[in-house]
């Protein structure tokens, strides 16, 4: 089943609950939680989505490669000024689905516009 999701005025975290939950199948009646749900979720306006300013100052993404001294850390600010509001919905949107093999099938089915 195909879901449009409009971003308008929504905040970070409730927006990408509501899409984690759409992706996952919690929404229908014949929901398994080891089986891909077929559902396709977009995201439109993406650009417009309600973020504090401190929020942006504050909130840190980190990523680490493995070696001593490999820890990187990006304000959201960073991220929003070089990717977009984009890079921010599908980084917590990813953060909120189950750590399995279904996750990466899961992000496919995710698209997000500006």
């Amino acid at each position: 089943m195909n879901y449009t999701i409009d971003a308008t005025e929504k905040s970070l975290g409730r927006l990408s609950s509501e899409v984690a939950a759409l992706l996952i199948g919690k929404n229908k009646a014949d929901f398994a939680r080891n089986v891909l749900s077929g559902n396709t979720v977009t995201v439109i306006n993406a650009g417009k989505l309600k973020v504090t300013p401190k929020k942006l100052q504050e909130k840190f993404y980190t990523r680490y490669s493995g070696y001593p001294g490999g820890l990187k850390e990006l304000s959201m600010a960073h991220v929003v000024e070089k990717k977009g509001y984009k890079e921010a919905i599908t980084i917590a949107v990813k953060g909120m689905l189950p750590d399995n093999k279904l996750k990466k099938g899961m992000m496919k089915a995710l698209t997000v516009t500006e």
